[in-house]
Protein backbone atom coordinates (compact mmCIF):
# COMPACT_ATOMS: atom_id res chain seq x y z
CA UNK A 1 0.00 0.00 0.00
CA UNK A 2 1.29 3.57 -0.71
CA UNK A 3 1.53 5.89 1.82
CA UNK A 4 -0.02 9.75 -0.04
CA UNK A 5 2.75 12.12 1.85
CA UNK A 6 1.03 15.82 2.78
CA UNK A 7 3.42 18.44 3.85
CA UNK A 8 1.23 21.29 5.43
CA UNK A 9 2.27 24.64 6.15
CA UNK A 10 3.43 25.89 10.02
CA UNK A 11 1.46 27.98 11.62
CA UNK A 12 3.27 29.83 14.90
CA UNK A 13 0.73 29.79 17.62
CA UNK A 14 0.74 33.75 17.83
CA UNK A 15 -0.71 33.67 14.37
CA UNK A 16 -4.00 31.93 15.42
CA UNK A 17 -6.37 33.63 17.66
CA UNK A 18 -9.60 32.85 19.25
CA UNK A 19 -11.64 35.72 18.10
CA UNK A 20 -11.05 35.01 14.74
CA UNK A 21 -11.87 30.94 14.94
CA UNK A 22 -14.98 32.26 17.22
CA UNK A 23 -15.91 34.74 14.19
CA UNK A 24 -15.90 31.54 12.10
CA UNK A 25 -18.10 29.96 13.85
CA UNK A 26 -22.02 30.25 13.53
CA UNK A 27 -23.48 31.85 17.04
CA UNK A 28 -27.00 31.99 17.67
CA UNK A 29 -28.77 35.30 19.14
CA UNK A 30 -31.27 33.85 22.18
CA UNK A 31 -33.86 35.82 23.37
CA UNK A 32 -35.05 34.83 26.77
CA UNK A 33 -38.92 35.11 28.18
CA UNK A 34 -39.91 37.17 30.64
CA UNK A 35 -42.89 38.08 32.64
CA UNK A 36 -42.87 41.56 31.26
CA UNK A 37 -42.83 42.12 27.26
CA UNK A 38 -45.95 41.68 26.08
CA UNK A 39 -46.36 39.60 23.14
CA UNK A 40 -47.13 42.33 20.78
CA UNK A 41 -43.47 44.05 21.51
CA UNK A 42 -41.65 40.88 21.12
CA UNK A 43 -43.04 40.34 17.74
CA UNK A 44 -42.54 43.51 16.42
CA UNK A 45 -38.98 44.44 17.55
CA UNK A 46 -38.35 40.63 16.02
CA UNK A 47 -39.42 42.03 12.57
CA UNK A 48 -37.50 45.14 12.96
CA UNK A 49 -34.29 43.71 14.14
CA UNK A 50 -34.15 40.52 12.79
CA UNK A 51 -36.17 41.29 9.54
CA UNK A 52 -38.16 38.15 10.35
CA UNK A 53 -41.80 37.88 8.59
CA UNK A 54 -44.98 38.28 11.09
CA UNK A 55 -45.24 34.73 11.30
CA UNK A 56 -41.88 33.56 11.91
CA UNK A 57 -41.41 36.55 14.82
CA UNK A 58 -44.89 34.96 15.88
CA UNK A 59 -43.80 31.86 16.25
CA UNK A 60 -40.56 32.41 17.79
CA UNK A 61 -42.08 34.55 20.28
CA UNK A 62 -44.38 31.15 21.04
CA UNK A 63 -41.33 29.21 21.92
CA UNK A 64 -39.87 31.52 24.06
CA UNK A 65 -42.97 32.10 25.97
CA UNK A 66 -43.48 27.92 26.33
CA UNK A 67 -39.68 27.56 26.15
CA UNK A 68 -38.26 29.72 28.19
CA UNK A 69 -35.71 31.02 25.22
CA UNK A 70 -35.27 30.44 21.20
CA UNK A 71 -32.50 31.01 18.74
CA UNK A 72 -34.00 34.17 16.75
CA UNK A 73 -31.39 33.78 14.15
CA UNK A 74 -27.30 32.50 13.75
CA UNK A 75 -24.78 34.08 12.37
CA UNK A 76 -21.54 35.53 13.16
CA UNK A 77 -20.76 37.60 16.26
CA UNK A 78 -20.03 40.73 14.18
CA UNK A 79 -23.79 40.33 12.28
CA UNK A 80 -25.44 39.50 15.66
CA UNK A 81 -23.61 42.27 18.12
CA UNK A 82 -25.99 45.26 16.83
CA UNK A 83 -28.73 43.34 16.69
CA UNK A 84 -28.58 41.65 20.32
CA UNK A 85 -27.98 45.64 21.40
CA UNK A 86 -31.25 46.30 19.95
CA UNK A 87 -33.18 43.61 21.27
CA UNK A 88 -31.65 44.80 24.92
CA UNK A 89 -32.43 48.28 24.24
CA UNK A 90 -36.08 47.40 23.26
CA UNK A 91 -36.05 46.10 26.88
CA UNK A 92 -35.80 42.38 25.96
CA UNK A 93 -33.47 39.73 27.02
CA UNK A 94 -31.11 38.16 24.90
CA UNK A 95 -27.17 36.92 24.12
CA UNK A 96 -24.86 35.90 21.71
CA UNK A 97 -24.05 31.57 22.32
Amino acid sequence: MNQLSVTLPYIEESEILLEDLLDQEALDLVVFNDDVNTFEHVIAILMKVCKHSHEQAEQCTLLIHYRGKCAVKKGSREELKPMCESILDAGIQAAIV
